[in-house]
């Protein structure tokens, strides 16, 4: 009978995993390996790559928004001062602090009238809990929209605070929330651009 390569369990996958370690590494993010770039450090390639997949995920939220006839606006600082988080790297004080925690956008829903603070995420492993929010963030009146490979999902900071969480199996869908009152069909066209966009990933 086969073994684990991690934990040297009884496994039916020559050279692979038993079921608990399959698990505990597929809840992880992985680090990707990408091909060397000239001039480029191991761990300034990892962050471009990952400043990009945040970036579309960005991108695939407001576009989403905007054709459900909702007013986005870009809030965080680095579209207030283009080139400040490349500054900011690796700079560590309360203002640089401040600055990173700023929520992606402002988002007003023209049915009602509301306004929502929103932080964009994307993790390959669907999942989100308080642990993966900046410490002691300030905006506890935001919600936290995640995009994954298959889903896209939404907490409020609140939620996150009383133990909720966001995972593999849990309905917290974006189509569900009562702030927004979503057209579900419209979600699912845009979680099929992530599936699109993030196959690779």
């Amino acid at each position: 009978m086969p073994q684990c390569i991690i934990c040297k369990a009884e496994t039916k996958f020559e050279g692979g995993l038993c079921y608990p370690c399959y698990k505990k590494d597929k809840s992880k993010e992985k680090e990707v390996v990408l091909p060397e770039a000239s001039g480029l450090s191991h761990q300034e390639r990892n962050y471009r790559y990952n400043m990009i997949k945040g970036r579309i995920a960005e991108t695939l939220i407001q576009e989403l928004f905007l054709s459900l006839g909702f007013n986005v606006f870009r809030y965080g600082m680095e579209n207030t001062i283009p080139g400040i988080m490349e500054l900011l790297k690796g700079v560590k004080s309360d203002v640089a602090s401040e600055i990173r925690r700023m929520p992606d956008f402002v988002i007003q829903n023209p049915n009602n009238n509301s306004v929502h603070f929103i932080e964009v995420k994307f993790r390959t492993n669907g999942c989100f809990t308080l642990a993966d929010l900046y410490k002691n963030y300030p905006y506890q009146n935001a919600l936290i929209i995640l995009v994954s490979k298959k889903h896209i999902k939404c907490i409020s900071v609140e939620e996150l605070n009383t133990g909720k969480e966001i995972n593999e199996t849990s309905r917290n869908y974006l189509g569900s929330r009562k702030e927004f009152e979503l057209n579900k069909d419209v979600i699912i066209e845009f979680c099929a651009f992530a599936t699109k966009f993030f196959e690779g990933v």
